[in-house]
């Protein structure tokens, strides 16, 4: 529950640290701008709070683990994808975005924070306890984060201990670990297939057998 509210305050605080032409720059999920990011950003609140206040009385069909599918890269012709992209130009103004955001977002983490982790909610068709339901988001976020700041060198990192929790999200998925001289952040990157291994990295990953890479998407 902690490092659901510290990595989602983390990515909120980097959006709003945002200029308006950091908003126009390409961001690390292929085919969005920043800005269609951070409306996406403003989408995953929604559900958070939509799925905090849908209880659900049957036995979890999901936990943080298996509540992540495994699909091909995007190709940028999903209908959500498209209606993003033209959500986000929509707004018009970078400052309505990030005021959007903070207002869902808030919602959304003060919604977490009250949360009683053993209740089971349902969303997206599937069954979780809310524990799991908000761990899940831990990785979502922390991806999220670096697709944030994937063109802006001077931008802060995801917080480390939500880095640390995700890379072991990651292999917990992957069935296998990464190798120990891999980054939390580095293994996050290339195991989503968010940046290409160098030869020395390609050659310590086919050692360890590791499965990569691995598109995900929640739900």
């Amino acid at each position: 529950m902690d490092l659901f509210s510290s990595s989602w305050a983390a990515l909120r605080t980097a959006v709003a640290e945002l200029r308006d032409e950091d908003f126009a720059r390409p961001s690390g999920c292929t085919g969005w701008l920043v800005r269609d990011l951070v409306c996406h950003l403003v989408i995953d609140a929604q559900d958070v709070l939509i799925t905090l206040v849908t209880p659900a009385d049957t036995e979890p069909t999901r936990d943080a683990v298996t509540y992540w599918n495994l699909v091909e890269a995007p190709a940028g012709e999903d209908p959500l994808d498209a209606l993003t992209v033209r959500l986000a130009a929509a707004y018009g103004e970078p400052w309505l975005l990030k005021f959007h955001l903070d207002d869902v977002g808030s919602a959304a983490g003060r919604a977490a924070a009250l949360a009683d982790p053993a209740v089971r909610v349902g969303t997206r068709d599937e069954v979780l306890t809310t524990g799991d339901y908000l761990a899940a988001y831990v990785l979502e976020w922390t991806l999220h984060h670096l697709d944030l700041i994937a063109h802006l060198p001077d931008a802060a990192d995801p917080p480390a201990e939500g880095l640390a929790r995700s890379r072991e999200l990651l292999e917990r998925i992957a069935g296998a670990a990464f190798p120990p001289s891999f980054s939390d952040k580095e293994a996050l990157l290339i195991g989503t297939g968010r940046r290409a291994p160098t030869e020395a990295e390609k050659a310590e990953l086919d050692r360890s057998a590791t499965p990569l890479p691995l598109p995900l998407v929640l739900g």
